[in-house]
């Protein structure tokens, strides 16, 4: 017969296996449950690809929601501001200008206003625009403001009527003060259209429609060929009585007789500008009277100082003669 003592040893013996059965049963529960693909039946993130991006979307994961099928209005939508999906830092790329180029066919290329790429390269005559110029293309509209002596940023931000951070912004300033001399960027700014014309050669149309006899410029004078004279306007062959129009709206500042341009018109227009037409048959408007574009002012003729009848015309800007043919469509 065993002992006490041996029945209580073989008993604790069966106690112990017993309880590493059972911390190994437990054990192998718990690595089953966590290797479960089933854990919490909670929808898995999907992955992160291109056609995802990042940054402002969103994956309505707790919801289920998937935007590219839902109908929520835009507005429950969140969107990311203007400032992260526009640079608003003016940035240039350059462009090598090719035959056959121009400003109109410039701006639809690159998406700009004339206007901007006039402005930004300085380009006071757009029918010159040679091949093999590099102009400079920025990354927004906008045109060049020089800052003039007094000036704050804060008036030119009124004048074009812009907030002052957006231009401090694409300008890069960094405090409010602007240097007299220098180019100011200002961002969604237009040039002036009666300018845009100017540069771009539309602002007048033809008074009359013929071969030019005299140009603009240093010529011989025509009754002492010894001599060379400033001729200030162009002259237009026609024949007498041929209607001469009006190249622009405006109004007749002065109609009458002069010993050198015989019957004469001057009409005042926008900008400055003024138009002179000489050597008339007769005149059809008397002064004071506002003309459109296009409307019969007078007849060719071959009074005053002319060797036959013909048009003398002239363009002023703000009293000083221009050359018409680079404002001429």
């Amino acid at each position: 017969m065993k002992s006490l003592y041996e029945k209580d040893l073989i008993k604790n013996q069966i106690f112990g296996q017993k309880r590493k059965n059972l911390f190994r049963l437990i054990a192998f529960l718990c690595l089953v449950f966590l290797l479960s693909p089933i854990q919490y039946k909670k929808q898995q993130i999907p992955e992160i690809n291109d056609e995802d991006g990042i940054g402002g979307g969103v994956h309505f994961i707790e919801t289920g929601i998937d935007l590219e099928e839902t109908d929520l209005p835009l507005e429950t939508v969140q969107m990311e501001p203007d400032s992260f999906s526009k640079s608003r830092t003016l940035l240039y790329d350059s462009y090598l200008v090719k035959s056959g180029d121009n400003i109109s066919t410039l701006a639809i290329t690159f998406g700009l206003n004339q206007g901007t790429i006039i402005s930004i390269n300085k380009i006071t005559e757009s029918r010159r625009l040679q091949a093999g110029k590099v102009l400079k293309i920025p990354n927004q509209d906008g045109i060049l403001h020089p800052v003039r002596n007094g000036e704050s940023l804060g008036a030119v931000a009124s004048q074009y009527k812009v907030e002052p951070d957006t231009i401090r912004s694409a300008n890069e300033l960094f405090s409010e003060k602007i240097v007299t001399g220098t180019d100011l960027f200002i961002p969604g700014a237009q040039l002036d259209y009666a300018k845009l014309q100017e540069i771009n050669g539309d602002l007048f149309v033809w008074p009359l429609r013929g071969p030019i006899t005299s140009y603009f410029g240093y010529r011989r004078n025509p009754f002492n060929p010894s001599h060379r004279q400033f001729h200030d306007g162009i002259d237009i062959s026609g024949r007498t009585g041929t209607p001469v129009r009006a190249a622009m709206t405006g109004r007749v500042s002065s109609a009458g007789w002069d010993s050198i341009f015989g019957n004469y018109i001057i009409i005042s227009h926008h900008s400055g500008y003024r138009t002179l037409y000489g050597h008339l048959s007769r005149i059809r408007v008397r002064t004071n009277a506002y003309v459109a574009q296009n409307e019969h002012i007078g007849d060719v003729g071959n009074t005053g100082l002319s060797t036959g009848p013909h048009l003398h015309f002239t363009v002023f800007k703000n009293w000083v003669a221009v050359n018409p043919l680079a404002l001429m469509r």
